[in-house]
This record gives C-alpha cells, sequence and structure tokens, in this order.
C-alpha cells in the first residue's frame, strides 16, 4: 500500500479558516498524524471500489461507534458510475511492479500476495 494517507488539508480550505477534516483513503499512514483519517479502505479506488465513485458534491456518512462509512448516493446511481469507471492501467508490464499489481489483496485481507494464501482460504475469498 503506498504511505500517502496523510492528506494535508487543501490551501483554499486553509485560507478559509479550516483547521481539520475526516479524511478518506485507501492508503496507509505511518507514524504519528493529526485530525480525523479514514484509512486501509477496501476495495481500493484503483480496483473500482466506492471510493473510486465518489464526486465532488457527495455525501458521505461516517458513523464512528458503528464502524459505517457510506458514500449517501443511491444504488442506482452507483451502479451508472461503476458502468463508466474504467479501471487505471497498471505502471509496470512486467517484473515485481506487475505482480504487485495483479497479484496483491485489498487491506482487509492483509495486503499479502493471493498466492500466498492457504488454497482453502484462497478459494473462499477470491
Amino acid at each position: 500500500m503506498p504511505e500517502i494517507g496523510q492528506i494535508p488539508i487543501p490551501k483554499k480550505l486553509l485560507v478559509q479558516g479550516v483547521r481539520d477534516m475526516v479524511r478518506i483513503s485507501d492508503a496507509r499512514i505511518s507514524g504519528t498524524s493529526y485530525g480525523a483519517l479514514i484509512v486501509h479502505a477496501a476495495p481500493e479506488a484503483a480496483v473500482g471500489g466506492n471510493l473510486a465513485l465518489v464526486r465532488t458534491g457527495d455525501w458521505i456518512e461516517l458513523d464512528i461507534d458503528r464502524r459505517k462509512l457510506e458514500l449517501k448516493v443511491t444504488d442506482q446511481e452507483l451502479k451508472e458510475r461503476r458502468q463508466h469507471w474504467q479501471a487505471p492501467a497498471p505502471q509496470d508490464d512486467r517484473g515485481y511492479g506487475l505482480l504487485f499489481h495483479e497479484r496483491v489483496l485489498q487491506a482487509n485481507l492483509g495486503c499479502d500476495f493471493d498466492f500466498l494464501l492457504p488454497k482453502a482460504l484462497r478459494e473462499e475469498l477470491l
């Protein structure tokens, strides 16, 4: 997972006096951070998870006590957005980069290579 989850507040909001905001990312962070961060969102945007379908102006409901994060658009709207979504092309056409792109599991499944899982678990999850 890229270590880019520590997303700064955009300058246009800082000049308006905003000093904190919730940030949602499918990346990871390390060390100390500040503010409300939701990281390791899965499935990732790069594979068509709902994070890839968010548009400016969408409402997102966050309920920390219930561990709920919901994009507040209709199922029909999500279906239409998903139909028009295109996966980004791999950055590598060979070697470790391509292997990583094609075979590493999502965060909720451990971010490990799929072929390292026991066969029974691999068949259940994939």
